[in-house]
């Protein structure tokens, strides 16, 4: 299926991104997940964009370097330019038959150059190194590399764990420096919370006075996190609602371009290809931007620009329909399917107590299954549900219904009585959910693949002021499917 806004390489998987915006082109490094038994090494790939929309593979940027080889996988790391124009990427490598001082794989810190803007890379082998002392040799990953002006070096961020301390709480973003991106020293923590197991790539940035630190908790959630400081060294504050989106988005790391700010995660798989399946490692790539409020906290939506490929526009549901259920629900569905692509935004002004409220997708006729959106306002969250829920028997209390929503599939958020916008985007197996253009929920969905909309309400009242169905015009341009992916070249 052709998915525009979001990217997965054809028989392949897209794994953590590393960014890099130059002259209005975002450089798109990914690992790149085959899922191959035995395992055949994880190389960097490379996908570029200028619209956020359409996508253009360039194939292997940094290949395995083979069996044999301290980076037979090739991890989570940067790029940045140096003064001379060279570009240097920082990675990490990896080889299962290497195992450190812990007894784990090791992992190591490897350099690569490009004087040929990043179609090929050198390796530097004799500048690769390992844990400082200190740190466990089987945590030394996902290198972020930026320069600090102020200091005039170059500053390392690295995931790392301490030898020492309670197991799961040994997390630690480890710091090197370098003033010449060849010899790295080892410098105090950037960032020790002592709370994680780890903090996985890990960036800094600063905008408008704000610096913010951006990791993924690697713990008893997965999800990815900021914290904001006034100062590069801190300290570093947790606002209110510090998470990006919730457990499917992963890993994401960003880039700037004409003052924007955009991150880029993936959205996790499932085992067998069904709703109750594991979450896998690796996904496909999806797009979020964040706004900064005057208070220097961030809001989180898709892009403009992925909004603006749903050209199509139809009223799905009759403005001002009031649901009005006091004591019980009640909904409403359109009197067709929807497309396989679509853009919803949903205006409710939601009644003073109201328990729940929300948008279904994928429905049937009479709204009895399919998934839904759900606002909770008096719990403060939004969150992901369906119908039926996992069944383990025959009998009736063995539907888990005593799981009333998608374990790991919730945010938290402020839901006042009024006015509340909410949009969800559907592209193939892809759902993004998004309240008030602030708060976002990504997932994925197989097990219902057509359905109708539909909004709905429960013990409360909620007025519809719109409800608009976004599609996309039939491209008249040749375009070729490559499983969920689009590759336009520009």
């Amino acid at each position: 299926m052709i998915q525009r806004g979001f990217y997965k390489p054809q028989g392949a998987w897209v794994g953590d991104v590393v960014p890099w915006q130059e002259e209005g082109v975002f450089h798109l490094f990914y690992l790149h997940e085959t899922r191959h038994e035995p395992k055949d090494g994880m190389p960097w790939h490379r996908v570029v964009t200028t619209d956020l929309v359409n996508f253009d593979e360039l194939g292997e940027a940094i290949p395995s370097a083979g069996p044999d080889a301290p980076d037979f996988n090739i991890y989570t790391g940067s790029v940045v330019r140096d003064a001379a124009g060279t570009h240097h990427a920082f990675y990490t490598g990896q080889n299962p038959d290497r195992t450190g001082a812990d007894g784990r794989p090791l992992q190591l810190i490897l350099h690569a150059t490009s004087s040929d803007g990043m179609r090929t890379w050198e390796r530097h082998p004799s500048e690769t190194f390992g844990a400082t002392a200190g740190y466990e040799t089987g945590d030394w990953r996902d290198p972020f590399v930026f320069r600090d002006d102020e200091a005039g070096l170059w500053r390392m961020l690295i995931t790392a764990r301490h030898t020492s301390g309670p197991e799961r709480r040994r997390g630690v973003i480890a710091q090197c420096v370098s003033t010449d991106l060849t010899t790295w020293e080892p410098a105090e923590p950037f960032w020790d919370p002592r709370r994680y197991i780890a903090q996985e790539c890990p960036e800094v940035f600063e905008w408008n006075g704000w610096w913010y630190l951006v990791y993924s908790e690697f713990s008893d959630a997965f999800t990815t996190r900021y914290r904001m400081s006034r100062s590069l060294h801190g300290p570093w504050i947790r606002p209110e609602h510090d998470t990006l989106d919730g457990r499917a988005y992963y890993a994401a790391k960003s880039a700037a371009r004409d003052g924007r700010r955009f991150f880029f995660g993936w959205i996790a798989s499932r085992e067998d290809s069904t709703d109750d399946g594991a979450w896998q490692w690796a996904g496909t790539m999806s797009v979020l931007e964040a706004t900064q409020r005057a208070d220097g906290t961030l809001a989180f939506h898709p892009t403009a620009e992925l909004r603006e490929s749903f050209d199509t526009t139809a009223t799905a549901l009759p403005a001002d329909t009031v649901l009005s259920a006091p004591d019980g629900y009640a909904d409403i569905v359109t009197t067709t399917d929807a497309a396989d692509e679509v853009r919803l935004v949903a205006r409710f002004d939601v009644a003073e107590r109201t328990a729940e409220c929300g948008v279904l997708f994928r429905a049937s006729s009479d709204g009895e299954t399919g998934y839904a959106i759900r606002l909770e306002p008096g719990r403060g969250r939004l969150l992901f549900d369906r119908w039926p829920r996992r069944v383990t028997g025959t009998e009736q209390w063995q539907i888990s219904g005593d799981v009333p929503f998608a374990v790991e599939l919730e945010r938290p958020c402020t839901i006042t009585p009024g006015e509340h916008v909410l949009e969800v985007i559907l592209s193939g197996q892809l759902v993004i959910a998004t309240l008030d253009d602030a708060t976002v929920l990504s997932t994925r969905v197989y097990d219902h693949t057509t359905g109708r909309l539909g909004a709905f309400v429960g013990d409360g009242s909620v007025t519809i002021r719109e409800f608009i169905a976004h599609t996309r015009a039939k491209r008249t341009d040749p375009m070729t499917p490559q499983d969920d992916v689009l590759a336009i070249a520009y």
